[in-house]
């Protein structure tokens, strides 16, 4: 299985879409600061994932996700969590 994921920044509340075939190891790679990219944004809200079969299904979901209509299916989905 590979997993595309949201996190939210609990530090500025941005957000970060990507993918991996480990959740939970990625998820820690993030909140330990390694992840180059965004580490200064740490620590991290696993907000959001889904399950696919195969990567080259998690790397277009996530490109979709990066989309703008796949950032308003986001914002339909998490509605209640986003509004609070």
């Amino acid at each position: 299985m590979f997993y595309t994921y949201v996190l939210q920044s609990i530090k500025d509340k941005d957000f970060y879409t990507g993918f991996t075939k480990n959740l939970k190891l990625r998820f820690e790679q993030h909140n330990k600061g390694q992840v180059e990219s965004i580490k200064e944004r740490c620590p991290f809200k696993l907000i959001y994932y889904e399950a696919c079969l195969d990567e080259i299904d998690a790397k277009k979901r996530e490109k979709y996700l990066k989309s703008y209509n796949g950032k308003m299916f986001l914002k339909k989905r998490l509605k209640s969590y986003l509004t609070g």
